[in-house]
C-alpha cells in the first residue's frame, strides 16, 4: 500500500523527480568516473614498465633511479662505467639486459641512446611491447626513433631531420650531426611517448668533438668517418635487466648493491613504482574528495527538494492523517520517495557511467594512454551505490520529521 502510495506520488511530481533522479544519476557517474580514472590511472603508472626484473644505475636513491632511468625527470647523480655494465651482463644470473644513456634533449624532449634490444624487451601495460605506427627501427647511425608525443607536439614525419642539443637546458647544439626519423612508435601512455630514441654508438659520435661539455673549437669529424669508427661507450647511465629466474632476483640485486668495483645500486621496479605513488598519490585522495562532495551536494539537491514540496503537499499530509493514516505512515513515505530516486539515481548513474566506458575507451587509450577496463562493478563499487541509497533515506528523514510533526489542523487551515 505504501509503495503504490510512493509511485503514484513520485509520478505525480515527475518534472521534479525526474531532475532530482538525473542530478544523482550523473553525480554516481562522476564519482565512480573519477573511482574508475584513480584505478586506471594506478594501474597504468604500476604498467609503466613490467617485465624488467631490476634497474641498475650509480647509487643514489631507489625513487631517484627510478624517475631518471624510467620517467626522464632528472638527473643522474652519475654514471655506472662500461666495464662495470659489462661485468653484470656476463653473470649467469642475467637473461638479458639494456642499457641506457641520458643527458642530451631535443626541444625540452629527452634524447635516449640505447640498443636494439630496448624495443624487444621494454614491456607495458603487464606485457604489451613497443609498437611503431610509422617507419621502421635505427638503422643508420643517425637514424633516431622518437615517441607519439614527440610526432605530435613538433609535427615531425619520417625522414624530417632533427638536431640534438647538448644537456637538458643547452643552447649548445650538435648541428654538424643531425638525425634523421626513421619510426614513430604507437602511442604508449610512458615516458616513451616523450622520448627521442636514438643508438648508443650515436650518442658517443656526436660527442668526439666534444671535451669537458664544450665542442673542440674548429673540429668536426665529418659523418662518414664517424660511421667508420669504433663507438664503444665508457660509460651509461643506467640498465634494464632482466633474470633467467625469480628466485635470482634479490641475490642478483645483494651482488650489484654490494659491487666492490664502483658504488652501485639496483632496485626492483615495482617496489619503487608503489614508493613514487606513496609521494604523488595524494592526488588520488583529493579527487575522491572532490567527486564525493558532488554527491553530497546532489544528496542535499534531493533534501531540499522535498523540503520545498512540504508546503504544496501539506494538505496531501492532514488528508492522509485524516483519514487514519499514522505518523509513521507519513514519516515512512517520505523515506521511501527518498530512497526510490536515490535507488534509481544510483542505477542511472552506473548505467551512464558503462556508457561513457565504452564510448570513451578507445578515445581516452589514443590520447592519453590511460586504459579503463570495462569490468562488473567492484565490491566497492556497490558499496558506493548502496551508500548513496542509504545516505538518501538519512537526508529525507528532516524533512520527513518536519512532516511529521504538522498537525491536523495546521493541514487543514486554507492560507491566504
Amino acid at each position: 500500500m505504501i509503495l503504490r502510495l510512493a509511485f503514484g506520488s513520485l509520478i505525480a511530481r515527475s518534472l521534479t523527480v525526474c531532475m532530482t533522479i538525473l542530478a544523482i544519476a550523473l553525480s554516481v557517474a562522476l564519482f565512480l568516473g573519477v573511482e574508475k580514472v584513480r584505478t586506471g590511472a594506478k594501474a597504468s603508472f604500476a604498467d609503466t614498465i613490467s617485465g624488467t626484473d631490476l634497474i641498475v644505475g650509480a647509487r643514489s636513491g631507489s625513487v631517484q633511479l627510478l624517475l631518471y632511468s624510467v620517467f626522464r625527470i632528472g638527473n643522474a647523480t652519475n654514471n655506472m662505467t662500461w666495464e662495470s655494465y659489462q661485468d653484470i651482463a656476463d653473470r649467469p644470473e642475467v637473461d638479458w639486459i639494456v642499457p641506457i644513456s641520458l643527458g642530451d634533449s631535443h626541444r625540452q624532449f629527452r634524447v635516449m641512446g640505447t640498443t636494439q634490444a630496448f624495443f624487444e624487451r621494454y614491456k607495458y601495460r603487464s606485457g604489451q611491447s613497443l609498437a611503431l605506427r610509422d617507419g621502421a627501427l635505427m638503422d643508420d647511425l643517425f637514424d633516431t626513433v622518437i615517441g607519439a608525443d614527440v610526432a605530435a607536439t613538433l609535427g615531425y614525419d619520417i625522414e624530417d631531420p632533427i638536431v640534438v642539443a647538448h644537456g637538458l637546458a643547452s643552447f649548445t647544439e650538435h648541428e654538424d650531426q643531425p638525425f634523421q626519423v626513421s619510426g614513430i612508435l604507437e602511442k604508449t601512455g610512458t615516458p616513451v611517448d616523450r622520448t627521442v630514441i636514438v643508438s648508443l654508438e650515436a650518442i658517443e659520435a656526436i660527442h668526439v668533438d666534444w671535451q669537458s661539455g664544450a665542442q673542440i673549437p674548429g673540429q668536426s669529424t665529418p659523418a662518414d668517418v664517424l660511421r667508420q669508427m669504433e663507438l664503444q661507450p665508457q660509460a651509461i647511465t643506467a640498465a634494464l635487466v632482466g633474470v633467467k629466474g625469480r628466485l635470482q632476483v634479490f641475490g642478483l640485486q645483494r651482488s650489484i648493491n654490494e659491487y666492490p668495483q664502483e658504488p652501485l645500486l639496483a632496485i626492483l621496479p615495482g617496489v619503487a613504482l608503489q614508493e613514487l605513488w606513496q609521494i604523488v598519490g595524494i592526488a588520488e585522495t583529493a579527487l575522491i574528495g572532490v567527486s564525493a562532495m558532488v554527491i553530497i551536494t546532489a544528496l542535499i539537491g534531493m533534501m531540499a527538494t522535498i523540503f520545498s514540496s512540504l508546503n504544496e503537499r501539506r494538505r496531501e499530509m492532514a488528508i492522509f492523517r485524516a483519514m487514519g493514516a499514522r505518523p509513521r505512515v507519513i514519516l515512512g513515505l517520505l523515506v521511501l520517495e527518498a530512497v526510490i530516486m536515490a535507488a534509481l539515481g544510483a542505477v542511472l548513474g552506473l548505467g551512464l557511467l558503462y556508457v561513457g566506458l565504452f564510448i570513451g575507451q578507445p578515445l581516452i587509450d589514443s590520447a592519453f594512454g590511460l586504459w579503463l577496463p570495462i569490468e562488473p562493478p567492484s565490491l566497492r563499487e556497490l558499496w558506493v551505490l548502496l551508500g548513496v541509497v542509504a545516505a538518501g533515506a538519512i537526508v529525507s528523514m528532516i524533512p520527513a520529521l518536519r512532516a511529521y510533526r504538522m498537525s491536523l489542523a495546521d493541514g487543514m487551515m486554507v492560507r491566504i
